[in-house]
C-alpha cells in the first residue's frame, strides 16, 4: 500500500512543492530526486515503480520548475539550495538518499557538501562538470534566436548542444528523446519568466568543486555525453571520497530517456547495495580512481 502527499513550502517568500510517495513499510531511507531542467516532479514512474517497493520516492518542483513560483532576478541559486534543504527537514526523517541529474545534480551535491550527515548515499547522473566558454557562446547564440522570436530555431540549437548528434554514434531510441525535448522545451517556452529559468540553467555555470566525504557516492554518465564528457565526469567523481563511476553505452546527456530501463537499475542496485538488475548486467561500479568502465 503507497501513499501519496503534496506538500507546499515556502523560501523567500517563493511557493514551492514536492511529493512523497511512501510504501507502509520501507526498509531504507526515502530517495530524494532533483531532475534536469525540464523535468516535473510528475515525471519519475519507472523510477517510482521500482524504488516504491523498498523505499519513499520524494520528487521536487524547485522554485522555477513546474507549477512552482518563478524566481525573481535577484534571487541567485543560494535560494534553490535552500529549498531543497527545506524539503529534507520536512521529511522529519535523520537521513535520506539523494539523487540528482544534469541541473538537478548540482543542488544534489552542493546539499551533500553541506550536511554529509544528513545523505545515506549520493547519486549524481549526467553531471556538468565543466562548461566551457565554447559551450556558452552556442547558448548565447542559440538565446539570440529565441529573443527574435525563432523558437524553433532556439530549440533546435539547444538539443544540438544536449544531444550528440553525431551520426556515427549509435544512440539507443534517440529520435524518441529527441521528440520529448522539443515538446518539453516549447512547452516550457509558454510560461512567462521561461526564458530567465533557461538562462539559469544552460546561459551559467556553477563550479562544483571541494570534493566530499563521508557519503558513499555513484556517478554515472553516458558515454556519449556532450554537456560534460564522461571523462570530465569521471574527474569529478574523483574528488568524492570511495565514489564509484559508471558509463552506460548507447546514450548520451539524455540517458534517461534513452536507456531508462539500464539507469533505474543501477539507481535501485545502489540504493539497495545489491547487485544490478540482469537488464543491466553489463553495468557494474567501479571505483572513480580505476580505468572507466566498457561502454
Amino acid at each position: 500500500m503507497l501513499k501519496e502527499t503534496v506538500r507546499t513550502l515556502t523560501v523567500d517568500g517563493l511557493e514551492f512543492a514536492y511529493r512523497r510517495v511512501q510504501p507502509s513499510a520501507p526498509q531504507y531511507e526515502p530517495l530524494v530526486v532533483l531532475g534536469g531542467a525540464f523535468q516535473r516532479m510528475y515525471d519519475w514512474p519507472q523510477l517510482e515503480d521500482a524504488v516504491t517497493e523498498v523505499a519513499g520516492l520524494v520528487t521536487v518542483d524547485l522554485p522555477g520548475a513546474g507549477d512552482s513560483d518563478w524566481l525573481r532576478p535577484e534571487h541567485t541559486i543560494d535560494v534553490l539550495d535552500a529549498a531543497l534543504a527545506a524539503v529534507i527537514d520536512d521529511l522529519c526523517v535523520p537521513r535520506v538518499n539523494l539523487y540528482g541529474y544534469s541541473y538537478g545534480s548540482v543542488f544534489a551535491f552542493r546539499y551533500a557538501q553541506r550536511h554529509p550527515e544528513r545523505c545515506a548515499r549520493l547519486l549524481l547522473g549526467g553531471v556538468p562538470a565543466r562548461i566551457s566558454e565554447a559551450q556558452l557562446a552556442r547558448f548565447a547564440q542559440a538565446r539570440r534566436l529565441l529573443d527574435a522570436g525563432d523558437k524553433e530555431g532556439f530549440v533546435a540549437g539547444l538539443a544540438a548542444e544536449m544531444f550528440c548528434l553525431d551520426e556515427n554514434r549509435h544512440i539507443h531510441r534517440q529520435d524518441l528523446a529527441l521528440r520529448y525535448f522539443r515538446r518539453s522545451l516549447l512547452r516550457t517556452l509558454r510560461k512567462p519568466m521561461s526564458e530567465d529559468v533557461l538562462d539559469r540553467a544552460f546561459g551559467s555555470r556553477v563550479a562544483l568543486t571541494g570534493g566530499l566525504t563521508g557519503v558513499p557516492t555513484l556517478v554515472f554518465a553516458g558515454e556519449h555525453d556532450s554537456v560534460s564528457t564522461p571523462d570530465e565526469q569521471r574527474a569529478f567523481a574523483s574528488t568524492i571520497e570511495g565514489s564509484h563511476f559508471v558509463t552506460l553505452p548507447d546514450c548520451d546527456h539524455m540517458l534517461l530517456m534513452e536507456r531508462a530501463d539500464a539507469a533505474t537499475s543501477l539507481i535501485e542496485s545502489f540504493l539497495t547495495e545489491t547487485p544490478a538488475h540482469p537488464r543491466a548486467a553489463a553495468l557494474h561500479l567501479v571505483p572513480s580512481g580505476s580505468a572507466p568502465s566498457p561502454g
